[in-house]
């Protein structure tokens, strides 16, 4: 059996865990930036109905100025390539700011400012991530759009995995907490120690 740091050194090797240094571009806004975010009209019912069209998901992710769990994600998680590059597959990414005074429609066509927009879905940390599968395209509210919701930040095994529990219909058979530990159990198959990296 591997040890927890033979482990620990295999499962960075494989993830493609991010050279030290990393640094995620800041906006004006103060908020980090990739690349890969969706330049979006912030009309949301639109934005998954067009993901959906391309086989593709939505994600919703708010963050706000100086947050040290947001830069946290970006220059942790997202320098992953496994994790980035699987997002870049799969979803859509509309990033929003928890204090932010863009106008947003929301699915049921009400325009709100972002943080009216935050408070009305009940985002209360950052980041928050709210996936949304694209069979819920054309959905009228935000309960009924969304598939999972990630409030704070997690670590990049976990927020992968959620990405996969949404992408892969997971969560229609199951919850997230024991699709996690299937993953767990599939690991230690393999002789690797499932601690979280």
């Amino acid at each position: 059996m591997l040890t927890r740091r033979q482990f620990t050194l295999t499962a960075a090797a494989a993830f493609g865990a991010a050279g030290a240094g990393f640094a995620a571009e800041l906006g004006e806004d103060g908020l980090h930036k990739q690349p890969w975010f969706l330049d979006s009209f912030l009309e949301l019912g639109d934005d998954l109905a067009q993901a959906a069209d391309q086989g593709r998901h939505l994600m919703i992710l708010y963050e706000q100025n100086g947050c040290p769990y947001c830069r946290e994600l970006h220059e942790v998680n997202f320098a992953r390539p496994a994790l980035s590059d699987y997002i870049k597959a799969h979803y859509d990414v509309i990033q929003l700011d928890m204090f932010g005074a863009r106008e947003v429609l929301d699915f049921d066509w009400q325009a709100h400012e972002e943080r009216n927009l935050a408070a009305k879905w009940g985002v209360n940390f950052t980041p928050t991530t709210i996936l949304m599968h694209n069979s819920n395209a054309g959905a009228e509210s935000l309960s009924a759009a969304q598939s999972f919701r990630m409030p704070g930040y997690l670590k990049p095994f976990h927020y992968l995995a959620s990405l996969e529990f949404v992408a892969e219909r997971k969560f229609e058979e199951q919850t997230f907490q024991r699709y996690l530990q299937d993953k767990f159990a599939a690991l230690e198959a393999e002789g690797l120690d499932p601690d979280v990296w």
